[in-house]
């Protein structure tokens, strides 16, 4: 969740890391810092800032570079877990005696042990964080090789990390290592960069490492040499990734969401491309890596994820169902591992991530693994832990994704379970004939999503009219229910409307007691099963004068005396309804949040890649 960039080399490191920095904002923080090695390598000087990068440059400008700028440093954003968002628990953190600075995310689960053992030894504190503990741990540990001094502080560690150090003993170097949350290595001619997140790099190479739990990596501008915590030299391939600057960039749009939305046609058409065989009526999804022979011994499928992720899996299970006569179960990724789930023989579990580095779904993967199931793993970012620890799966190829609120990886998402809930059937009972017409439905996708944001100025001054609320109400059934979990999630991530997501038969059960006139209902009723219930539940709330906002399917006149706003989408087959649908809340929900003010890109609180539990 926090960002960690690092930089040695031969360049101006304060501008690499800020404008790395600004690359990772995305993820959601509330302050931020540096630390810098000086000209003449005798010191580190630090300087944080609560509130936004702008407010850290703000503060760099009051301190100008000397004359021979720093080559080394390290940078962070925080989010808040220890701590409240001060000057004083923002990172990076400096050991006592100064010559030492440290970035880290994820938790320390055993800190108030330690800090408590630092303290009885002489150590002080300047922050509440659990972070600190590891600056000083390195302090102690140290004897010359810094290496070694993080490999024995870590040794200490219980909980996650993701962390960069940098020494003035060391005034070439930095050293960096994880265990459960994400570090990338950037490799460039006579430079490394270090990172949280790949957007951070990209600017200045295309080649990235990625390290495994356990690795710790000591790079110069130079070398990058990795070893393991027991200090064994350790190979880690190279890879490349295909994303360019201009992915993360606005493109002349206001906002990343908005310029998602709008990517959404070529991120499903990316996502589809050459996996497609209308001929056969199947696909082609080489890296599930697996035969006819062992799609058709699946007995049960489970599926974990979080939030949007979660919702899209709900729309897989109905797939798997549907159309591979798979019994499948969604699992809120969370409550995986707890719960001890039940994995039989010929069962797999399908893991869903757009970052492929969510703490709690990447849990579920290792506890699958132990007791003896299959995974897949569904992700859009190459090279993330799940993808690699999975070993088996389907990339979205969606393109990287800035906005905090996820859109184009929920439409992607949903469009690769339908591949794989194809390829899956025709191993089954589905037929040539009904597999062929699948397909052919999927190539009209991209088309499909063009035809609703056709209608965004419409959609935008709908949603004007009702940018005051405080309080929705989503419904749908079927296919549909997810649909609207996931729309009522749009709402409330970036206007900070409280919405709710219901299965439109629980109406009755107890929320239709919060119905008036100032709580808009979103009813979903396109052309399918169970529409007309849903249009008996719309009129009930309409009795109840709450304002009725249908999305329904093009042509359909007759809902216009049911509600008093209309959303049109295309007409399409059921089982891809839940795309056409959710675009057109995206955009519902980001001109609401806009009308409002809100900070659409970066919503309060949120971060974009959840690495703690």
């Amino acid at each position: 969740m926090c960002g960690i960039v690092g930089y040695a080399g031969n360049r101006n490191a304060r501008n690499v890391i800020v404008t790395g920095l600004r690359r990772l904002e995305y993820r959601g923080y509330d302050s931020a810092g540096i630390a810098e090695l000086n000209s003449d390598n005798s010191a580190i000087s630090l300087t944080r800032a609560v509130g936004k990068i702008s407010d850290l440059a703000t503060r760099l400008e009051q301190h100008p570079e000397e004359s021979t700028p720093a080559t080394l440093a390290v940078g962070h954003t925080r989010w808040a877990t220890h701590g409240a968002p001060t000057e004083n628990n923002a990172h990076p953190h400096m050991s006592q005696n100064g010559a030492f600075a440290l970035v880290h995310n994820g938790i320390i689960e055993n800190y108030l042990t330690l800090r408590q053992h630092l303290i009885q030894q002489g150590f002080s504190f300047n922050s509440e964080t659990d972070s600190e503990v590891i600056v000083h741990l390195i302090e102690q540990c140290y004897e010359g090789d810094l290496t070694r001094a993080v490999a024995a502080a870590l040794e200490q560690l219980q909980g996650t990390y993701g962390i960069a150090v940098i020494s003035s003993h060391h005034p070439d170097t930095i050293v960096a290592a994880r265990k459960g949350s994400p570090i990338v290595v950037g490799v460039c001619p006579t430079e490394t960069i270090v990172a949280s997140d790949i957007s951070a790099i990209v600017q200045h190479t295309n080649q990235v490492i990625f390290l495994n739990d356990g690795d710790i990596v000591t790079a110069t501008g130079e070398d990058i040499d990795i070893v393991s915590a027991a200090n064994v030299p350790v190979a880690r391939e190279t890879t490349h990734i295909d994303w360019d600057v201009g992915e993360i960039e606005k493109g002349g749009y206001e906002h990343f969401m908005l310029k998602e939305i709008h990517e959404q046609p070529e991120a499903i058409s990316n996502a589809t491309r050459g996996r497609l065989l209308p001929k056969d009526g199947t696909t082609k999804l080489s890296g599930m890596q697996m035969t006819p022979a062992d799609l058709a011994h699946i007995d049960r499928l489970l599926i974990a994820a979080c939030g949007t992720s979660l919702y899209a899996g709900m729309v897989g299970e109905y797939l798997f169902e549907d159309f591979a006569d798979i019994s499948t179960e969604v699992h809120q990724a969370a409550e995986f591992r707890y719960r001890n789930p039940i994995i039989e023989r010929d069962t797999c579990l399908i893991a869903i991530s757009q970052s492929g580095e969510t703490a709690d779904t990447l849990a579920a993967v290792r506890e699958a693994i132990r007791k003896g199931a299959d995974v897949l793993g569904i992700c859009n970012v190459v090279g993330s832990t799940i993808a690699r620890e999975a070993g088996h799966g389907v990339y979205l190829h969606a393109g990287p994704e800035i906005g905090v609120a996820s859109t184009k990886a929920f439409t992607c998402q949903v469009a690769v379970l339908a591949l794989m809930a194809i390829t899956a059937g025709r191993t089954r009972r589905l037929s040539l004939n009904a597999g062929t017409a699948m397909v052919r439905e999927i190539e009209r996708l991209p088309d499909l999503v063009r035809a609703v944001i056709t209608q965004e100025e419409k959609i935008k001054q709908i949603a004007k009219n009702y940018a005051k609320a405080e309080d929705f109400f989503f419904l749908g059934r079927g296919y549909m229910y997810p649909a609207a979990l996931e729309g009522a999630l749009k709402l409330k991530e970036i206007s900070y409307i409280h919405a709710e997501g219901y299965h439109a038969a629980e109406l009755k059960h107890g929320p239709i007691a919060l119905l008036c006139p100032e709580v808009p209902v979103v009813g979903l009723v396109p052309d399918i099963q169970g529409k007309d219930k849903t249009i008996s539940n719309l009129q009930e709330c309409a009795a109840r004068k709450s304002p009725v906002i249908a999305i329904a399917t093009e042509g359909d006149k007759e809902i216009e005396q049911h509600c008093n706003d209309v959303i049109y989408v295309p007409r399409c087959a059921e089982f891809l309804s839940p795309i056409p649908v959710v675009v057109a809340e995206q955009i519902f929900a980001y001109y609401i949040a806009r009308e409002r003010g809100c900070a659409i890109d970066q919503p309060r609180n949120l971060a974009k890649s959840v690495t703690v539990e």
